[in-house]
């Protein structure tokens, strides 16, 4: 079976694709990669060494969800399907919304992985102002849903955020993203702080909760404080304190020291579908302390403890209670650990998918 898969390397969708298409070639799938947004730095494709039935096509497409895109979609739009008429592939596993409507007769899976309105509705507390490119933004996900066979989310969340902004959809289903546990270490000692990843850029990741009140541990942030978007470029808002250092972008390896040095994660999100940080954490063994949303609820139960609502100085005493209380943090750090292992492994994903794809083009085109 040949399935071409979209992606895109801006954020976290890199990290869903690596563990998706390593996982589907592990499989006997032969794959081919379409990535869109920017071209990826060495340490992106890393990964690929040694991955045989990968055809990777890397481009530097503007996303759907970019300002002045639409030349890009349209222009990426005849990319992939010449791509498609070249490789003929058996389904097409599509990471990006706009490419629902491609022209070929073929089983398309779209998953939803964000989307500008619910961000907006989750930050501002209503929909976004109406504007030419918003307009033509929800036509292109309204038409990209429609023409799907089959639309994915990675949380119940999602899916219901879409049929409430776009309407009736297909068939659906929520399939939970995984990483692989074998990537993280939860076995070493921990030091006592609290460890944050997210855009600084990004009022949706609201890592600035943590600079609002003094906090017991020593706190590190790690992220881009760079907007994808050069004209949205700016200053993040952060600024380092004697307890709160501001780590930057860094590298996989350096990431996962981190994760494994610290005792606690803050998940200070307001919009997260999903959330691979917190996940990475968890499979670090790192207690989780967790903004009350709905998506976090849903996804890490009583395995999290739980801050009020964007509330940064009920954050600030959570941390203060894990603090003070090592060994109901270590027992929540386990909580964690094992709700990850169960739900949330990559290969538990994988085989959701392969499950999918066998419902849309048959068990004997799987095993070709």
């Amino acid at each position: 079976m040949r399935v071409l898969v979209t992606a895109d390397t801006v954020g976290g969708v890199w990290t869903y694709a690596r563990e998706l298409v390593a996982g589907l070639i592990r499989h006997g799938v032969q794959v081919t990669l379409v990535s869109f947004g920017e071209i990826p730095t060495p340490r992106q494709s890393a990964w690929m060494e040694g991955l045989h039935g990968l055809d990777f096509r890397p481009t530097a497409f503007r996303l759907e969800w970019m300002q002045e895109s639409q030349k890009d979609v349209e222009q990426s739009t005849r990319f992939l399907e010449a791509v498609i008429r070249e490789v003929r592939p058996d389904l097409l596993h599509l990471n990006q919304y706009c490419y629902g409507t491609l022209a070929a007769d073929l089983p398309r899976v779209v998953v939803a992985h964000s989307d500008v309105v619910s961000w907006w509705i989750a930050v501002h507390g209503e929909e976004p102002p109406l504007s030419p490119w918003l307009r033509w933004y929800r036509q292109v996900v309204s038409r990209g849903l429609r023409a799907a066979t089959a639309v994915i989310a990675p949380s119940r969340w999602m899916l219901n955020m879409l049929r409430e902004i776009y309407g009736r959809l297909p068939q659906s289903a929520v399939i939970y993203n995984g990483r692989s546990p074998r990537l993280f270490n939860p076995h070493m000692t921990k030091t006592e702080a609290v460890l944050a990843v997210g855009r600084l850029w990004d009022c949706a990741k609201q890592v600035s909760l943590l600079t609002q009140y003094p906090q017991a541990l020593p706190v590190w942030i790690a992220g881009s404080e760079l907007h994808p978007e050069e004209a949205l470029r700016g200053e993040s808002g952060l600024a380092a304190t004697a307890r709160v250092e501001l780590k930057g972008m860094l590298p996989e390896k350096q990431l996962r020291l981190l994760y494994t040095r610290a005792a606690i994660y803050a998940a200070t999100s307001r919009y997260e579908p999903f959330g691979l940080a917190p996940l990475e954490a968890a499979m670090s063994r790192c207690a989780l302390v967790a903004n009350d949303i709905p998506s976090f609820r849903e996804l890490w139960g009583d395995a999290a403890v739980y801050f009020r609502t964007n509330d940064g100085a009920d954050l600030a005493e959570k941390i203060q209670w894990l603090a003070a209380d090592p060994a109901f943090r270590r027992a929540c750090a386990l909580r964690a650990y094992r709700r990850a292992l169960q739900l949330f492994n990559a290969e538990r994903m994988v085989d959701d998918y392969l499950q999918l794809y066998c419902s849309l083009v048959g068990a004997e085109v799987l095993a070709a």
